[in-house]
């Protein structure tokens, strides 16, 4: 119960606009709030992702493309972070398939664990890390190996490496975020708990394309 406390905690923080301006993380709060109109930074002639700042549209796609989600280091605890998020993300509408070498060959959630990303033998849209940054990096390289489009490392989990090795072979990635706070926070379901989602709208959202979910991701910012 405290884990579970402990993450609701630090998401508010993160999404609050208190927490914006004073708590974890800490970047610039300008920065922030215009974080949905700044889509790429540029070095060299380059197109970088900026991974402080990531736009709505570019998180919103990935949510909407993805159907299957690998978590490398779900739990079959349900006080666990990972297990919470599982459950939610499933809620809807995604299959979740854990990826825990402790817990192969059980069930978490209905869905059967296995030791590594390369046992799971399905096809995988988006590999969601719940693990430490320095275990991001194997990880992303097994992503990148099983061809997953994808790489997603959660809430305090950053490796700049892995994420330059990820996009470098073509991948998506995005670092620090967690997917259930953001779908919450695109579909304007965080607004109800009187956190800020920057997202405002008077239309009911519509659908995005993909699985069957419950509201689906709204379309406008």
């Amino acid at each position: 119960t405290g884990q579970i406390i402990w993450y609701i905690g630090r998401s508010y923080r993160l999404l609050s606009t208190k927490g914006l301006a004073e708590g974890w993380p800490r970047p610039r709060r300008r920065a922030m709030m215009a974080r949905s109109s700044r889509p790429l930074l540029r070095r060299d002639g380059e197109t970088e992702m900026d991974h402080d700042n990531y736009p709505d549209s570019y998180l919103r796609e990935i949510l909407s493309a993805a159907r299957t989600i690998a978590m490398v280091g779900s739990s079959d605890n349900w006080v666990r972070p990972s297990y919470f998020a599982m459950k939610y993300l499933q809620s809807k509408g995604y299959r979740v398939i854990p990826v825990n070498p402790k817990a192969a060959g059980r069930e978490i959630l209905g869905e059967r664990a296995y030791a590594g990303l390369e046992d799971v033998p399905h096809r995988i849209d988006m590999v969601d890390v719940f693990r430490n940054s320095e275990a991001a990096g194997p990880i992303t390289d097994e992503a990148i190996e099983i061809g997953a489009p994808v790489v997603w490392m959660q809430l305090g989990v950053r490796n700049d490496a892995a994420a330059a090795r990820a996009e470098a072979a073509g991948l998506k990635v995005v670092m620090d975020r967690c997917p259930k706070i953001e779908y919450g926070r695109l579909n304007a379901e965080l607004g109800w708990s009187g956190i800020n989602s920057r997202v405002i709208t008077a239309k009911r959202a519509r659908k995005a394309g993909g699985p069957a979910r419950r509201g689906g991701l709204s379309s406008r910012r």
